[in-house]
């Protein structure tokens, strides 16, 4: 591949409702880019729906992972990417057309070892707003601990850091992003570089968690939430994610 090469990874479990409009919002924001090179990976997880007939058709290289671990489905198109930059997205999750050539920008710049994006839902209430002041008040000690706010949703890296940092825990059956977040922003520091989170780009995802269980779900269901938060927990890991749809 040329000198920039990107790799979009995209865990995708019975997402034909959603995946397209993904693809074409990576497609998008490869226009931003160009000569460089986008290659775009979705991971099929247990998938028995369309998403992957889609997700050809719109020219992606399809994998298959059938495990109960997201880390493990992440790390199976991430090991598998020919780019030297990695990007992975949630298949309900939208990237804006500048997120691309920002991701390039900030690394190759030499001041980031990586980062995260800011999610935006793709519709607002009380009960959403609520329950995401309270998960991330749930992640304030790590946080704190670690120095401060660590953005998710979309990572972005270099290959040769995922390997350093041995990719996405998969002995996590939940929480692994954040995990992940943690141990890329200390191999930063050994390195002289910052954890960064894009400015101009963001990620518009679905509320479809909050449409499956109610607004309040996270705040209402308090004991689950402190369950999943702990990332080792397999019965509430399945109810909330794997076992939804």
């Amino acid at each position: 591949m040329g000198k920039t090469a990107f790799s979009v990874v995209i865990p995708a479990h019975n997402e034909e409702k959603y995946i397209g409009r993904c693809l074409r919002a990576v497609i998008s924001a490869s226009k931003y880019v160009r000569p460089d090179i986008v290659e775009i990976i979705v991971v099929a997880n247990r998938c028995t729906d369309k998403t992957c007939a889609i997700a050809k058709r719109y020219g992606a290289r399809v994998l298959v992972n059938n495990d109960k671990c997201i880390a493990a489905v992440r790390n199976t198109g991430i090991r598998a990417a020919r780019g030297n930059i990695i990007v992975t997205v949630d298949a309900d999750s939208l990237m804006t057309k500048y997120s691309l050539a920002e991701i390039r920008d900030k690394l190759e710049s030499g001041k980031y070892i990586g980062g995260g994006t800011n999610p935006k839902f793709d519709r607002m209430s009380v009960g959403i707003a609520c329950s995401s002041v309270y998960v991330l008040l749930k992640l304030l000690p790590v946080m704190i601990k670690n120095g401060g706010y660590l953005s998710g949703a979309m990572f972005w890296f270099y290959k040769r850091d995922f390997n350093a940092v041995n990719g996405f825990n998969e002995s996590l059956i939940s929480l692994e992003d954040m995990d992940f977040a943690v141990r890329l922003k200390k191999h930063g520091k050994k390195r002289g570089k910052k954890y960064g989170t894009l400015k101009r780009s963001y990620v518009l995802t679905s509320a479809r968690k909050f449409d499956e269980f109610g607004d309040w779900y996270l705040i209402k269901e308090r004991k689950l939430t402190k369950r999943i938060f702990t990332g080792k927990d397999r019965a509430a890991a399945d109810s909330f994610y794997y076992d939804v749809r």
